[in-house]
């Protein structure tokens, strides 16, 4: 008994202190990033993988939890591991949100803009508010998070943001992105970091169904996967979710997008359209300087909602804890 005890309380030191990558931790030599799908667990937690590479030497794993939709990255010899095939995988996982927000997903799959999940919980008092960072010559929307921070200091801290981000933004705003990271490691704001594609094409003459990534010789591949690899080379986790360039798809691409085990993510109130925001919407502004009107329609929202806000009855939520299973 004394031996089992003895035991027991190792093993939960262990798990308390396994060393896990942290947010701001920089891969700069990634190498044999590639898709990667299974069961990982580490007492108590049971976890989805979804990537696998080596950095310096050592392999890692790009995880999700399949109850939260949070994303970690860990070396693999922390885990037991059961390599599956993404059918298995969707199999096993398929009680999960996680598995049923990607079937949602699928389900939205046909419209041309904005397949996917375009909205979250009705019931929550409060929006999810996604920024979208296209590539873009012009700074950051700074003013953007100094009012957010401003109006929810007092009753939501840090405040809830999830960044849809371009592989070609990153490349040309390396001060924002540790501008933003300065924010994040205050413990002001939290952010979800979305892929939105490398390169993000889009012609002014091209009809939808021939433009951003249904533009012909578009590399989806490429598009997710080097996204992907250089958040993790500027300290950012990807997450599990997807946005994509001027939420224009179509079926077959949807379905490319989740067989990399990622959950489109569309929006039902674009500000800068003249849409609307209700409880349970997924905003969407720009906060790369392209769409000066969304970011004012929305400063303009938050000072008109000040007083509900003062009273935790209009809040900012997380993307993960908004995108949940609804039957249809």
């Amino acid at each position: 008994m004394i031996k089992t005890l003895k035991f027991f309380i190792i093993v939960l030191f262990a798990v308390a202190f396994v060393p896990t990558a942290k947010a701001q931790q920089n891969f700069l030599n990634i190498t044999n990033y590639r898709v990667f799908y299974g069961w990982a667990h580490n007492f108590p937690q049971d976890l989805l993988i979804l990537r696998r590479f080596e950095n310096n030497g050592r392999d890692y794993f790009l995880l999700v939890n399949p109850q939260t939709l949070q994303t970690r990255v860990n070396e693999s010899s922390f885990y037991q591991v059961k390599e599956m095939t993404l059918s298995e995988t969707r199999t096993f996982f398929k009680n999960t949100p996680y598995e049923k927000a990607i079937s949602q997903a699928e389900k939205q799959s046909t419209p041309i803009q904005d397949a996917g999940i375009e909205r979250g919980l009705p019931s929550e008092t409060g929006i999810s508010l996604t920024a979208d960072l296209c590539p873009s010559r012009k700074p950051l929307e700074r003013r953007l998070f100094a009012d957010m921070i401003t109006e929810f200091k007092k009753v939501e801290k840090p405040t809830p943001i999830a960044l849809s981000v371009s592989g070609l933004w990153m490349l040309k705003h390396t001060t924002d992105i540790e501008w933003l990271k300065k924010l994040r490691d205050a413990g002001e704001i939290r952010i979800t970091w979305v892929n939105h594609s490398y390169n993000h094409r889009v012609s002014a003459k091209a009809p939808l169904r021939d433009n951003f990534l249904l533009e012909p010789g578009t590399d989806i591949d490429y598009e997710v996967m080097a996204t992907e690899k250089l958040m993790l080379k500027n300290g950012l986790i990807p997450s599990a979710f997807f946005r994509f360039p001027g939420l224009v798809s179509d079926q077959q691409v949807v379905f490319k997008v989740t067989d990399y085990g990622l959950i489109p993510i569309g929006s039902d109130a674009w500000l800068a359209k003249g849409q609307k925001a209700q409880n349970g919407s997924i905003v969407l502004i720009h906060g790369n300087g392209n769409e000066p009107v969304g970011v004012y329609d929305f400063i303009k929202l938050l000072r008109s909602k000040k007083r509900q806000i003062a009273q935790k009855q209009w809040l900012l939520y997380d993307l993960s804890s908004m995108v949940e299973d609804e039957e249809k």
